[in-house]
């Protein structure tokens, strides 16, 4: 038996997102693995559930026990599905997964049956303050070989008379000045609704009439529509056709995405926020939506996404995991290994990562032309310099941008 000897915690930003990575290591001299429990809004609560409730619980254990050992740590507790027990769980049980694969001395997508495809096909936003900064990001991920753009638009915020002010480049669109607000209203990222919407859709216009049929086109929404208004943006963006449209709505609205199927052609991408597997399965079942992009450490880690992928194939749903910033470079290697064993998969979203991130984690993904390539190493094939990562601590800062407020000043879900 190889037996789990330590868990480590790692919480570093080197690009300046408070990520989370946990080190598993083993009875076997220099056998140790690394996972993503990365939660950047509550990044110091994951340390705490796995420093002081998992890594006692996992200690001594066989460490090739893997399924064993997510319904431990997702049982033991008694409640669970929530976030933080989630990336808890899901930073050992890839660390798990990244020394089982290691131990066979395979890639991790070997391990999992081997490839079905060279590479994984990305995504990334292009944005712009008008509609020509737009237009000259989109054509420069074309140079890049890109077939997927995910767009996000700027313009000038509400109330300004300055032609093009930037009003911001956040979800929910042109931010609302200042001057069109309540008195005493309180800080906040502020957006319209209703001018968000039209902007989006003249961006869409837009590059749909420069750039043709070249390339697919995305966009996320956020969550920051009611459901009516939702439904009828995904109606009116039909004639752009997208490749999905992510996150019209909110997990507290989920029941609307059977109205959303029945009134809109427009795909639909849902899951960033899911933690159940009660939020993602009536979805599936009921063939409401077209992709699930589940934040595979919020969901708890590989194990369930490798069901959830099989599932998503029986309905003919396919994969687009979430992989922002805000996901370590073990995470989006994670996210890869995924998508090259899947038959159903759709498209990854690209973090392209700087130098000092790659110094931080060797053996990250390469992006080349439109796609993501894993090396060929053992295991999940990302590593950690330790010394290095603690040079980049992470930032307590309280967080501004969920903080989303429409005009009149009602805090809103973000």
């Amino acid at each position: 038996m190889i037996a789990i000897r330590d868990v480590r915690v790692i919480l570093t930003a080197p690009m300046g997102r408070n990520l989370l990575v946990v080190k598993v290591e083993t009875s076997e001299p220099g056998l140790y693995g690394w996972g993503c429990g990365t939660f950047t809004q509550r990044y110091q609560a994951v340390r705490s559930a796995v420093v002081d409730h998992l890594r006692p619980l996992v200690l001594g254990r066989d460490a090739g026990r893997v399924e064993e050992l997510w319904r431990l740590m997702m049982f033991n507790g008694y409640w669970r599905n929530g976030p933080v027990l989630n990336n808890a769980v899901s930073a050992i049980d890839m660390a798990l997964w990244d020394i089982k694969a290691k131990c066979a001395g395979m890639p991790l997508y070997d391990l999992w049956g081997g490839k079905l495809r060279e590479a994984a096909a990305v995504y990334q936003h292009a944005d712009g303050c008008d509609l020509a900064e737009l237009s000259d990001h989109v054509r420069a991920q074309i140079e890049q070989g890109m077939r997927h753009v995910r767009i996000r638009f700027g313009g000038s915020a509400v109330g300004t008379r300055q032609s093009g002010e930037v009003g911001g480049l956040a979800y929910g669109g042109p931010t609302v000045a200042a001057s069109v607000r309540p008195d005493g209203a309180l800080d906040g990222a502020y957006y319209d609704p209703q001018m968000y919407m039209r902007s989006t859709l003249s961006a869409m216009e837009h590059v749909r009439v420069t750039f043709g049929n070249e390339v697919e086109l995305l966009h996320d929404v956020h969550e920051r529509l009611t459901p009516s208004d939702a439904i009828a943006f995904a109606k009116q963006l039909e004639p752009y056709r997208l490749f999905f449209l992510e996150d019209a709505l909110s997990p507290e609205d989920l029941s609307w995405y059977g109205h959303m199927r029945h009134n809109t052609t427009t795909p639909q991408a849902v899951g960033e926020l899911f933690n159940n597997p009660n939020e993602w399965l009536p979805l599936m079942a009921n063939r409401w939506i077209d992709f699930v992009r589940m934040h595979v450490s919020q969901m708890g880690g590989l194990t369930p996404a490798r069901k959830v992928a099989t599932i998503a194939e029986a309905f003919g749903i396919r994969t687009a995991w979430h992989g922002p910033g805000d996901v370590s470079p073990i995470g989006h290697a994670a996210n890869l290994h995924l998508n090259l064993v899947s038959s159903n998969f759709g498209v990854q979203e690209l973090q392209p990562f700087t130098e000092i991130t790659r110094e931080v984690f060797p053996g990250c993904p390469e992006f080349r032309q439109g796609y993501f390539y894993p090396n060929d190493q053992p295991g999940i094939g990302v590593d950690v310099d330790e010394k290095l990562a603690e040079k980049y601590p992470c930032d307590p800062s309280v967080i501004q941008w969920t903080q989303a407020r429409l005009p009149d000043g009602t805090l809103v879900k973000p």
